[in-house]
């Protein structure tokens, strides 16, 4: 039992398991547990989990310095439709925007093909008089009454939300904050979210996407952080809670209950974090993350070091990996591929008597068969419990026994039979099934990115992805594999590995011949002060480092490149660094087409404070380290690279089914 030190926590919800790492600073020991999730409310399974590290230290809540957490919340809720019931303010004329999208058909030949239902039903999407030009001069302002019928409808209707998207609001937000103000004086009960706040951007579509969705969940998980909130404080936690966001970075919870959409990919983004580290620890330039849980896989190629963002994310697709299918969602997140494929993924039978596997999961309620919670459909867990994977006697550690006779009866009963199989072979098809699903995923995403799966490392955590990854290995013709240490909570890791982070984007539409740097320095100035203040009092010893960056595109071109900036922009540079990023990425380039800036960026990062897991004498990598010498660290205990894994060699049922101490 340890009696000294400060202790730093991370909690991280998942669909299935809350993952919990309590890091001692003193003595650099990690302890860890897991606890099913609750899906009605997650804070109650994090409360309950939190129980059982008094047998690691008595007072070890009072000792607590940080409390960092990571959730599936947001993102779940969309894809479920489980949001509040949220209205939509908008100018006359544009009340149709959701649906109109970008009038690009789903699937190209699929004439009658449907896209999502937009999030506010067009009774609930209502138009206002109002108009500011694309210059930012206002040609109608707010009309008080005009407010106060459309306050009169949502409250008839029962509105929680209320989304503010005006016209040309991302140059002049004047119109919006004077709707906000009113909105707040007449409906103060109702969450409003103002799309200058969230992103004040071009591009009407995804700026009213973008804002609809935040305040589609922003009643959700303000309750939620609450809850958590009033629950820590009444166990005696006095450390400050951070939320991991989509970015990579930690906010404070307030940022969180404003702008919840920046936690759209904020369970995932964890275990990314520490795949970047290890990449950079060991010198490994194409690492491939792999994070297989009880409800999702998910995947993120990881190169020179660098975890790649992007702003052009896509959440709740209705047709799985098909883009243009889901609601667009414009915040800088690191671009990863999700799959409906984990330890709860449900195996069926389909109309053409094939297995098919997920992308439905029994989830932590009723759960696996095995896991005796009232789960009747064979799951993935169930088979590679079966194939011997999964040890029954020591799962999460030993704290749950496993039913290995329920997940034969219901293989049996649900596949095996009907197909004329033994539960073994039955097993492994579902095993071998999800497997492929996860490895053409996979190889779409590296190859999307520009990488081939040959080339990268396999670092595989989570709770099924150390079970999964020879296998998937071998399909990507994958050479090499590696299992960190305490890979069933690699993501509750990753949230003490993250610096607290946060960034801003701003439209500046200008022609680069009219190019003002004076104006830019100073919008990039206020932009870095808001972050400042925004950050202010979340990392312990650490420094304030800002990265700047425009969005340059050719004029009357859609898209842009993001070059790379100082705080004191130059044009020549500017013009210099656009040619030669167009030219990779396109393979050509027009010296004679005039460009244009379009968006400004700004990320801050607290820097120096965060915790290095994984360390090597300065100098060194993992292949200059002897042969047999061993290191131990909090992340890893290696050795300098031997045989590499051989692809094609996976094991097959009834011969290399030896059980498995899971990790974690």
């Amino acid at each position: 039992m340890s009696t000294k030190g400060d202790f730093r926590l991370g909690c991280d919800v998942g669909g299935t398991f809350t993952d919990f790492v309590l890091f001692d600073v003193t003595s650099g020991q990690i302890h860890i547990d897991k606890h099913l999730t609750t899906p009605a409310d997650p804070s109650v399974g994090i409360l309950t989990g939190l129980k059982g590290f008094s047998r690691v230290a008595e007072d070890h809540v009072a000792r607590t310095r940080l409390v960092a957490h990571a959730t599936t919340l947001v993102a779940n809720a969309v894809i479920e439709r489980k949001g509040a019931k949220t209205a939509l303010l908008t100018t006359r004329g544009f009340r149709d925007v959701l649906e109109l999208r970008r009038h690009v058909r789903v699937t190209t030949y699929e004439l009658w093909s449907d896209p999502p239902k937009p999030l506010v039903p067009r009774e609930l999407r209502l138009p206002i008089d109002e108009r500011t030009y694309s210059d930012g001069s206002i040609l109608r302002p707010v009309k008080r009454d005009e407010i106060q019928d459309a306050v009169q409808h949502m409250q008839a209707a029962g509105v929680e939300a209320i989304a503010v998207a005006f016209l040309h609001s991302y140059v002049n937000p004047e119109n919006e904050r004077e709707a906000g103000r009113l909105l707040a004086e007449l409906a103060p009960e109702i969450a409003v979210t103002l799309s200058s706040d969230v992103l004040p951007q071009i591009k009407e579509y995804e700026r009213t996407s973008t804002t609809v969705v935040n305040g589609y969940v922003k009643p959700l998980v303000r309750g939620y952080l609450k809850n958590l909130d009033d629950g820590l404080a009444a166990v005696g936690y006095t450390a400050p809670l951070r939320i991991m966001l989509s970015n990579g970075g930690l906010g404070s919870s307030e940022i969180a209950a404003e702008f919840p959409l920046r936690l759209i990919e904020s369970g995932p983004v964890a275990g990314a974090i520490v795949g970047r580290q290890i990449a950079q620890a060991l010198d490994i330039p194409e690492l491939l993350s792999f994070d297989m849980g009880g409800t999702t896989a998910k995947a993120c190629l990881i190169r020179d070091g660098a975890m790649p963002i992007t702003d052009e994310l896509e959440v709740a697709r209705s047709k799985r990996f098909t883009k243009s299918s889901g609601f667009p969602v414009a915040v800088p997140a690191v671009n990863m591929i999700e799959i409906g494929a984990g330890g709860g993924s449900v195996a069926t039978i389909n109309t053409m008597g094939l297995v098919q596997v997920g992308p439905e999961s029994a989830g932590a309620d009723p759960g696996p068969i095995c896991y005796g919670g009232g789960g009747v459909e064979p799951t993935v867990t169930d088979a590679d419990l079966l194939l011997g994977y999964l040890n029954p006697d020591y799962f999460a550690d030993g704290s749950m026994a496993l039913n290995t006779e329920g997940s034969r009866s219901g293989m049996t009963k649900t596949l095996a039979g009907p197909r004329g199989q033994t539960e073994i072979e039955a097993a492994w098809t579902v095993h071998d099934v999800v497997n492929e699903t996860m490895a053409g995923a996979v190889r779409m995403h590296v190859t999307e990115r520009g990488g081939n799966p040959q080339l990268a490392t396999l670092v595989a955590f989570g709770g099924a992805g150390p079970v999964h990854a020879y296998n998937l290995a071998s399909k990507l013709r994958i050479s090499r594999v590696m299992v960190p240490l305490r890979a069933g909570v690699l993501s509750a890791l990753g949230l003490l590995v993250a610096p607290p982070a946060y960034d801003m984007v701003r439209t500046h539409k200008l022609p680069l011949t009219g190019f003002d740097a004076i104006t830019i320095k100073a919008m990039m100035a206020e932009m870095a002060e808001t972050i400042t203040n925004l950050l202010d009092g979340l990392g312990a010893g650490g420094t304030l480092r800002f990265t700047y960056g425009i969005d340059v595109g050719y004029i009357g071109q859609s898209y842009q490149v993001t070059v790379p900036v100082d705080a004191a922009p130059d044009k020549d540079e500017i013009w210099r660094r656009f040619a030669e990023m167009y030219r990779e990425k396109y393979g050509y380039f027009y010296d004679d087409v005039p460009a244009e800036t379009v968006n400004l960026r700004v990320l801050g990062e607290l820097v120096g404070g965060e915790l290095e897991l994984l360390e090597l004498p300065s100098g060194e990598s993992a292949e200059a380290v002897p042969a047999g010498r061993r290191r131990r660290s909090a992340l890893a205990r290696y050795t300098a690279p031997g045989p590499r894994v051989r692809s094609g060699c996976a094991p097959r049922p009834g011969r290399d089914q030896a059980a498995s101490r899971p990790s974690g």
